[in-house]
Protein backbone atom coordinates (compact mmCIF):
# COMPACT_ATOMS: atom_id res chain seq x y z
CA UNK A 1 0.00 0.00 0.00
CA UNK A 2 1.15 3.65 -1.08
CA UNK A 3 1.97 6.12 1.83
CA UNK A 4 -0.19 8.96 1.47
CA UNK A 5 2.26 11.95 0.15
CA UNK A 6 2.52 15.50 1.78
CA UNK A 7 4.05 18.92 0.27
CA UNK A 8 5.22 20.78 3.51
CA UNK A 9 5.49 24.34 2.05
CA UNK A 10 7.57 26.60 4.41
CA UNK A 11 9.38 23.66 5.57
CA UNK A 12 12.27 24.49 8.05
CA UNK A 13 15.15 23.12 9.25
CA UNK A 14 14.81 25.11 12.85
CA UNK A 15 12.62 22.52 14.96
CA UNK A 16 10.67 24.77 16.47
CA UNK A 17 9.21 26.03 13.81
CA UNK A 18 5.66 24.64 12.47
CA UNK A 19 6.91 24.29 9.11
CA UNK A 20 9.25 21.61 11.27
CA UNK A 21 7.00 20.16 13.17
CA UNK A 22 4.68 19.80 10.24
CA UNK A 23 7.54 17.79 8.50
CA UNK A 24 7.97 15.61 11.52
CA UNK A 25 4.56 14.82 12.34
CA UNK A 26 3.60 14.13 9.00
CA UNK A 27 6.42 11.21 8.98
CA UNK A 28 5.18 10.11 12.10
CA UNK A 29 1.70 9.17 10.81
CA UNK A 30 3.29 7.94 8.03
CA UNK A 31 2.83 10.26 5.53
CA UNK A 32 5.77 10.23 2.69
CA UNK A 33 6.78 14.03 3.10
CA UNK A 34 8.30 16.65 0.79
CA UNK A 35 9.34 19.41 2.16
CA UNK A 36 9.65 22.69 0.01
CA UNK A 37 11.77 25.24 1.06
CA UNK A 38 13.44 27.86 -1.66
CA UNK A 39 17.52 27.34 -0.28
CA UNK A 40 17.73 24.13 1.80
CA UNK A 41 18.41 20.78 0.08
CA UNK A 42 17.53 18.42 2.92
CA UNK A 43 15.21 19.31 5.90
CA UNK A 44 14.59 16.42 8.56
CA UNK A 45 16.10 13.95 6.35
CA UNK A 46 13.96 14.81 3.59
CA UNK A 47 15.32 16.08 0.17
CA UNK A 48 13.95 19.45 0.17
CA UNK A 49 12.64 20.74 -3.31
CA UNK A 50 12.33 24.45 -3.96
CA UNK A 51 8.89 23.89 -5.73
CA UNK A 52 6.09 21.87 -5.38
CA UNK A 53 6.43 21.67 -8.93
CA UNK A 54 9.49 19.83 -8.92
CA UNK A 55 8.36 16.82 -6.28
CA UNK A 56 7.91 14.07 -8.76
CA UNK A 57 4.83 12.40 -7.46
CA UNK A 58 1.21 13.48 -7.50
CA UNK A 59 0.44 14.63 -3.65
CA UNK A 60 -2.47 14.06 -1.67
CA UNK A 61 -1.95 16.93 0.54
CA UNK A 62 -0.12 20.01 0.45
CA UNK A 63 0.00 21.86 3.81
CA UNK A 64 1.49 26.00 3.55
CA UNK A 65 3.65 27.62 6.31
CA UNK A 66 3.87 30.61 4.63
CA UNK A 67 3.24 34.10 5.51
CA UNK A 68 -0.15 35.29 3.26
CA UNK A 69 2.30 37.59 0.74
CA UNK A 70 4.56 34.72 0.60
CA UNK A 71 1.88 32.17 -0.23
CA UNK A 72 0.13 34.17 -2.72
CA UNK A 73 3.02 33.72 -4.68
CA UNK A 74 3.14 29.95 -4.55
CA UNK A 75 -0.77 29.73 -5.26
CA UNK A 76 -0.45 29.17 -8.73
CA UNK A 77 2.25 26.37 -8.60
CA UNK A 78 -0.06 24.50 -5.89
CA UNK A 79 -2.71 24.23 -8.83
CA UNK A 80 -0.45 23.77 -11.68
CA UNK A 81 0.88 20.67 -9.29
CA UNK A 82 -2.71 19.50 -8.36
CA UNK A 83 -3.25 18.37 -4.85
CA UNK A 84 -6.62 16.57 -3.18
CA UNK A 85 -6.52 18.71 -0.02
CA UNK A 86 -4.90 22.04 0.93
CA UNK A 87 -3.87 23.52 4.22
CA UNK A 88 -3.76 26.75 5.32
CA UNK A 89 -2.17 26.64 8.85
CA UNK A 90 -3.14 29.36 11.08
CA UNK A 91 -1.04 32.54 10.41
CA UNK A 92 -1.19 31.43 6.39
CA UNK A 93 -4.02 33.22 5.74
CA UNK A 94 -5.22 36.19 4.30
CA UNK A 95 -8.82 37.51 2.56
CA UNK A 96 -6.66 37.74 -0.71
CA UNK A 97 -5.28 34.60 -0.29
CA UNK A 98 -8.20 32.62 0.21
CA UNK A 99 -9.68 34.49 -2.93
CA UNK A 100 -7.12 33.47 -5.49
CA UNK A 101 -7.01 29.88 -4.22
CA UNK A 102 -10.59 29.57 -4.69
CA UNK A 103 -9.89 31.27 -7.87
CA UNK A 104 -7.91 28.89 -9.12
CA UNK A 105 -9.98 26.73 -8.58
CA UNK A 106 -8.33 24.81 -4.84
CA UNK A 107 -10.10 24.67 -1.75
CA UNK A 108 -8.56 25.49 0.98
CA UNK A 109 -9.20 24.66 4.44
CA UNK A 110 -8.41 26.68 7.00
CA UNK A 111 -6.90 24.88 10.18
CA UNK A 112 -3.45 23.25 11.13
CA UNK A 113 -2.51 19.93 9.22
CA UNK A 114 -0.83 19.18 12.38
CA UNK A 115 -4.06 19.12 14.46
CA UNK A 116 -5.46 17.49 11.43
CA UNK A 117 -3.50 13.92 11.87
CA UNK A 118 -4.16 13.85 15.18
CA UNK A 119 -1.02 15.41 16.32
CA UNK A 120 -0.27 17.88 18.81
CA UNK A 121 1.68 21.19 17.75
CA UNK A 122 3.29 22.09 20.97
CA UNK A 123 5.36 18.74 20.90
CA UNK A 124 8.94 19.19 20.13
Amino acid sequence: MNKPTVAVIGASRDRSKYGNKSVRAHAEKGYEVYPVHPAETEIEGFKAYRSVLDIPVPLDRVTVYLPPRLGLLALEDIAAKGTQELFINPGAESPELIAKAQALGLEPILACSIVAIGATPSQE
